[in-house]
């Protein structure tokens, strides 16, 4: 199948300056093929490896870690422990901020506990007034 820029945007929900920038920084595993009219043109390849650049950048991947990951996969096989290793990495990098939010999560889970059952209560009044009460 072939897409043209702007069905590749529909597609995937990123903008055409977003994938014109994706060919720019180098991102794509492979070069976008382009019509005779110099056109470009998308293959259902190129269409899942937007998409999964595109999980990549929501998940705070560094451009530079994507550009990396796709030279390795233009260099062809024989480089698979270094793309391990750095989809590891940023493995890592997501356990680290997943655990930073959950205890943001409980610390705020707690804190909402609270309020509730001051208001229920109708002592919500004295909350963080400055004292080491429970809120």
């Amino acid at each position: 199948m072939a897409y043209t820029i702007s069905e590749v945007a529909a597609r995937t929900g990123l903008s055409v300056h977003a994938l014109r920038f994706y060919e720019r920084e180098g991102l794509f595993a492979e070069p976008i093929n382009r019509n005779a009219s110099g056109r470009r043109v998308y293959s259902d390849d190129d269409v899942e490896w937007v998409a999964l650049c595109a999980r990549l950048r929501e998940s705070d991947m560094p451009l530079e870690a994507i550009r990396r990951y796709a030279e390795l996969i233009r260099e062809g096989p024989g480089n698979e422990t270094t793309r391990l290793a750095l989809l590891r990495e940023h493995e890592e990098r997501i356990a680290d901020q997943i655990a930073s939010l959950s205890a943001a999560l409980s610390l705020i889970s707690y804190k909402v506990r609270v309020y509730e059952k001051r208001l229920a209560e109708g002592t919500a009044a004295g909350l963080w007034a400055g004292s080491a009460s429970s809120d």
